[in-house]
């Protein structure tokens, strides 16, 4: 008789994978050896949880290499912010910054009419010091959105919100000249119906796609998973109040996506929730004022098991909940969200008897003026919070040392219109970009479109340059995400 694979032993119960044992041993190597680096962590976990991969319930979620990284990342090893909020997985830029992406909107008649990925060079000793350095056009128009990194950070996907389009480029090969390397042009087809793919977020191997509609063009939507190499792997819907109906707040669950974000320590997938094609493919004026149109928004939040991806409780969050940022220090179990029409902060935490609740903490800006918050960004030491506001042109700045009782400590105008903000690893150095959606931004003199750079002293911002997109005829800039030479350094 062949005797029991030792690994298989490392289970529950109920047949799923003790990840307890698996960070036990990772902590052990890493007390034992200062060689114990995440990279060599992860190939030693690989090696260590390839056995059991066949028969785990769920095996086809998981290769050896993508379940060690997942599991390496939820051990004991040193806490840090990345300098975008982006996802825990991948390599952060702990010094300056060299460039910054800027995935931009095409506008007709401007330039070339295409979207396209801007390179500005963001190195205070370069002769070309807050400039574009190069540009890459995809040849069309999609309603470039938003974008992020794969785990290993060599590849951008940058997403079309009307097309249903995913763009891949090469970051890595030489980062001041990101190229256009792959187009995923069958989404709605591979994802049995998903469109609208907003965001990309890196996970193990593969890539997280949150979505905002479907092919009737409701809010329903799902969460996609790709692989790195831009092939489909799941689709996972997000539950209406039907589906959810065993779960604690299943009756406020409303199919509605937007952002996704993880805390893997946790083993907790947080999601928040905006509207179908229906409404944000229309001018905002023409949402505004239909009454039925400004129902479908939506107004919840769920916490899912990550490892699973089930979710576990819905929340209710009234006001159409938007970026999720994860606090990331080793005993912080706390997120924050803003809601665009009720303009409050949010947070999402871990109670004393391990249950996770949601309740608003702070005004942003007067909500009776309706300031329309969009993005936010969360210091790498969990103390301070950007909220930028969409009409009025603000960010606010927020003391949240104490996540239960934020408090604003600064303010200050970007622009006519405000959307997208992005910090430094250090905190020093703050980015905002203009755009919100080509239906949605504002006109005439109004319709700045822009980059602006700050330096922050923790009391208040400096200029450092901006670029005019539209004086340089390159669009409406919308997501930021940065790059640096030494990532993919020999």
């Amino acid at each position: 008789m062949t005797s029991p694979d030792p690994i298989d032993v490392r289970r529950r119960e109920d047949g799923s994978l003790d990840i307890s044992f698996y960070a036990n041993q990772a902590n052990l190597l890493r007390s034992a050896s200062i060689r114990a680096t995440p990279p060599a962590i992860t190939r030693f976990l690989a090696r260590l949880a390839a056995p059991v991969l066949s028969c785990r319930p769920g095996a086809g979620l998981w290769t050896s290499r993508g379940l060690a990284a997942l599991l390496a990342a939820t051990v004991a090893l040193p806490a840090a912010a990345d300098e975008t909020c982006l996802s825990p997985y991948m390599p952060k830029i702990t010094g300056h910054e060299d460039y910054v992406y800027v995935w931009t909107l095409g506008v007709e008649g401007m330039g070339d009419g295409s979207d396209k990925l801007v390179t500005v060079d963001a190195r205070d000793n370069s002769p070309t010091s807050g400039k574009v350095i190069d540009t890459d056009s995809i040849g069309s128009r999609n309603e470039a959105h938003h974008g992020g990194f794969t785990d290993d950070r060599r590849q951008f996907w940058a997403t079309g919100l009307d097309s249903n389009t995913i763009f891949v480029f090469d970051v890595a090969s030489d980062p001041a000249n990101p190229k256009l390397v792959k187009t995923i042009a069958d989404f709605e087809q591979k994802t049995g119906g998903v469109v609208g793919p907003h965001g990309a977020y890196a996970l193990p191997g593969r890539m997280m796609i949150p979505a905002l509609s479907n092919k009737d063009g409701t809010g329903r939507t799902a969460l996609v998973e790709f692989s790195n190499e831009g092939e489909y792997i799941a689709t996972h819907w997000l539950p209406t109040a039907k589906e959810a109906k065993d779960i604690p707040g299943g009756e406020f669950a409303d199919g509605y996506g937007y952002d996704a974000r993880v805390l893997p320590r946790k083993n907790v997938m947080l999601t928040s929730s905006f509207a179908g094609r229906e409404n944000y493919m229309r001018p905002f004026g023409e949402v505004a004022g239909d009454a039925e149109a400004m129902k479908k928004f939506g107004n919840s939040m769920i916490i899912w098991d990550f490892h699973a991806r089930t979710p576990k409780k819905v929340f209710q969050v009234p006001g159409v909940p938007l970026e999720i940022r994860w606090a990331q220090g080793k005993d912080h179990a706390y997120a924050f969200t803003s809601t665009a029409l009720t303009s409050k902060l949010w947070l999402v935490h871990e109670d004393e008897k391990g249950e996770w609740q949601a309740k608003a903490v702070a005004d942003i800006g007067d909500p009776a003026k309706l300031p329309i918050p969009v993005d936010i960004s969360l210091s790498a030491d969990d103390k301070t919070l950007f909220a930028d506001t969409f009409m009025d042109g603000m960010t606010r700045v927020f003391d949240v040392s104490d996540p239960h009782h934020p408090r604003q400590i600064y303010e200050k105008k970007i622009g006519e219109q405000l959307n997208m903000v992005s910090q430094s690893w250090d905190g020093e150095r703050i980015y905002y970009t203009s755009s919100l959606l080509a239906n949605w931004d504002k006109a005439g003199d109004a319709n700045e479109q822009f980059l602006k750079a700050y330096a922050w002293n923790g009391k208040e911002l400096t200029p450092r340059f901006e670029i005019d997109f539209t004086g340089e005829k390159l669009g409406r800039p919308h997501m930021m995400a940065f790059g640096a030479a030494s990532l993919y350094a020999k």
